[in-house]
């Protein structure tokens, strides 16, 4: 009995070596997809953009020695499902620091769960105005709305474009399309002198925008602003152009798809936008491009081009890669709470780090500070409008 014992001792013993062994090679990231909501479109290739990365970064050599993983748990885009998926990536499977959530509605509620997981997470998306600010654990490799859509309007005012009047029409039914609507468009047009006639409301999946389309048009304003996920731009975009509205929607990023001349077609001409990823800027850029889509095809998945969404998800595994190397991070899981403070710290104090985008550094809201470009759709493509420099104003 005693032998029996011991044996089975021995085994164990032996089958935890080798398990720690195996699991030591690998640094595992979590990462947070959303296969559902109002940007469920955007979300599904990122982990196609995060892949990319990892694989580039295994087959250099890896992150001291060991080999990048990831390990994911869909949240359909509800934050409640965030918040799960966040406590079992960082409890059960002990990951080092997470990719997204995607949505700010995600955000919301996923970084204080993180703060108090003592676990990094990144979002490439969420851009409603101050929420990583409060914690330290949280960050976002995206621009704030208000910074992009100052933008939009300088370069329309540089270009000599009407700006004169304009109107909103948004979603109620999602935290940034709302806070698009009430907050970022109707403030910075009237800061940019556009007298603001109303708005109008509606919800993500409405199928008929006629209503608001009427009303909008009834004002003859120079431009829309918009705030919706972009497959409700789109039927919005055609309805205004059905009804003999000419003037130019303008938005954040939350319509930045780069799908998106395709779904308006003619009536998305003159639509104008931000954007932190322009695919025609350099080598990179195209090179990444063009990797993206022959693995989106292999997917399964019918890409034109890549998002921004997805140079930032590629750009985040960078950046966590980076900050690992610096922190000497091992993988050993009784450092596992020292090692993703250590994470957090590298990245709070980086500068300039030469990503996908261009140069990322991380301002003290937890948000990127990097290039923005602004496009405009004509004959069915996005073409560059302007360039601002990160920091310029």
């Amino acid at each position: 009995m005693t032998k029996r014992l011991m044996t089975a001792g021995v085994a164990a013993v032996l089958l935890s070596a080798t398990t720690f062994g195996v699991a030591a090679q690998e640094l595992l990231l979590g990462y947070l997809p959303a296969s559902g909501g109002p940007f469920a479109t955007f979300s599904k290739t990122n982990l196609i953009a995060a892949e990319m990365a990892v694989s580039e970064i295994n087959a250099a050599g890896g992150v001291n020695g060991k080999k990048l993983k990831i390990v994911s748990f869909d949240t359909a885009g509800k934050p409640d499902q965030a918040v799960v998926g966040l406590r079992k990536l960082a409890d059960d499977d002990k990951v080092l620091a997470i990719i997204g959530p995607f949505s700010s509605s995600e955000c919301r509620v996923v970084f204080p769960a993180a703060e108090r997981a003592g676990v990094t997470v990144m979002s490439m998306a969420s851009s409603a105005p101050n929420l990583a600010e409060p914690y330290s654990f949280a960050f976002r490799n995206t621009t704030d709305e208000g910074y992009l859509f100052t933008r939009v309007m300088q370069a329309l005012k540089d270009k000599n474009y009407p700006t004169a009047t304009g109107a909103i029409a948004y979603a109620t039914d999602d935290v940034i399309s709302k806070t698009m609507g009430e907050k970022v468009l109707p403030a910075l047009m009237k800061k940019a002198g556009t007298d603001v006639k109303g708005s109008v409301t509606f919800q993500s999946a409405a199928f008929d925008l006629a209503p608001q389309a009427s009303q909008l048009t009834a004002q003859k304003t120079d431009l829309i602003g918009v705030g919706s996920g972009p497959e409700a731009a789109a039927r919005l975009a055609k309805e205004l152009r059905r009804q003999g509205h000419n003037g130019r929607l303008v938005a954040g990023s939350t319509i930045a798809d780069p799908e998106l001349p395709k779904l308006m077609g003619e009536a998305g001409n003159g639509t104008t936008i931000p954007t932190a990823f322009y695919a025609e800027l350099n080598d990179r850029t195209r090179k990444f491009e063009a990797e993206f889509l022959k693995r989106a095809k292999e997917a399964g998945v019918d890409r034109s081009a890549a998002a921004q969404f997805d140079a930032a998800t590629y750009d985040i595994v960078l950046i966590y890669a980076e900050a690992m190397k610096k922190a000497g991070v091992t993988g050993d899981p009784s450092k596992l709470a020292a090692e993703r403070t250590a994470i957090r710290d590298e990245i709070a104090k980086m500068k300039d780090i030469p990503a996908l985008e261009g140069p990322i550094s991380f301002g003290k809201n937890g948000d990127a500070l990097k290039d923005v470009y602004i496009i405009e759709m004509q004959n069915g493509k996005w073409n560059l409008l302007a360039t601002f420099k990160s920091g310029q104003s």
